[in-house]
C-alpha cells in the first residue's frame, strides 16, 4: 500500500493498495496502520466504521462537521463512486479547493479526508457500497451541509442527481456553510 498525498487539499491522501489478483478474484489490504502512521495520520485514533450503500445517481454531501470537524477514511467497497473533497480550514493552503477522485472497488483505493473538509460523493453503478473509518464518534447537531450545487464550487457531478436526502436537498450555498462553521470556533 501506497500513501500519495493530494496537491489541491492539503492534509488529504489517497492510499493505494496493490490487489493479489488470480483466477479466484482478489485479495487487497484495505487499511494498514504502518502506511497511515507514516503518512502522520494517527492510525489508532479511528474510532467508528461505517458502510452505506447507494443506488445509481445517488448523491450524499456535501457534508461536514461543526467543532473539531472529522477525519476519516473512505472507500468504495463494491461499485464506483465520483468522490469529493472540499477544504473549509479557513487557515489552510489550500482553502476552498475542492478535488474529486473515482474510487471503485476494483481499486480498493481509500481516500483521506482531513477533519474541516467537507465530504461528498455521487453512486455511478447500482449499487456503491461505501465503507467509511471516522475518527470520533457522530453528533448529529454538529452536521452542516452544503449545496451539492453551489455555484461557487461548480462541480461536475457526472450523473444526473437521482435521489438525496431531504437534509441535502436543502442545503445552504458555501458561503452560508462557511458562516455557520466559523459562528462555533473550533475546539
Amino acid at each position: 500500500m501506497q500513501a500519495h498525498s493530494v496537491a489541491r487539499i492539503h492534509g488529504a491522501f489517497l492510499f493505494k493498495p496493490t490487489p493479489h489478483v488470480d483466477e479466484r478474484g482478489f485479495f487487497s489490504r484495505t487499511f494498514d496502520s504502518d502506511v497511515v502512521s507514516e503518512a502522520g495520520i494517527d492510525a489508532a485514533g479511528f474510532v467508528q466504521d461505517s458502510l452505506s450503500r447507494s443506488r445509481i445517481g445517488v448523491v450524499r454531501g456535501l457534508h461536514t462537521r461543526r467543532g473539531r470537524g472529522e477525519g476519516k477514511l473512505v472507500r468504495c467497497s463494491y461499485g464506483a463512486i465520483f468522490d469529493v473533497v472540499v477544504d473549509l480550514r479557513a487557515g489552510s493552503p489550500t482553502y476552498r479547493n475542492w478535488e474529486c477522485f473515482e474510487l471503485r472497488d476494483d481499486e480498493q483505493a481509500s481516500l483521506y479526508v482531513p477533519a474541516g473538509c467537507a465530504h461528498g460523493f455521487q453512486a455511478l453503478t447500482d449499487p456503491a457500497d461505501v465503507a467509511y473509518r471516522i475518527d470520533r464518534a457522530h453528533d448529529p447537531a454538529e452536521d452542516v451541509s452544503i449545496a451539492f450545487d453551489d455555484p461557487e464550487l461548480a462541480i461536475p457531478w457526472p450523473l444526473p442527481v437521482t435521489t438525496m436526502s431531504s437534509r441535502d436537498s436543502a442545503a445552504p450555498s458555501l458561503a452560508q456553510a462557511i458562516e455557520i462553521l466559523a459562528a462555533e470556533p473550533r475546539e
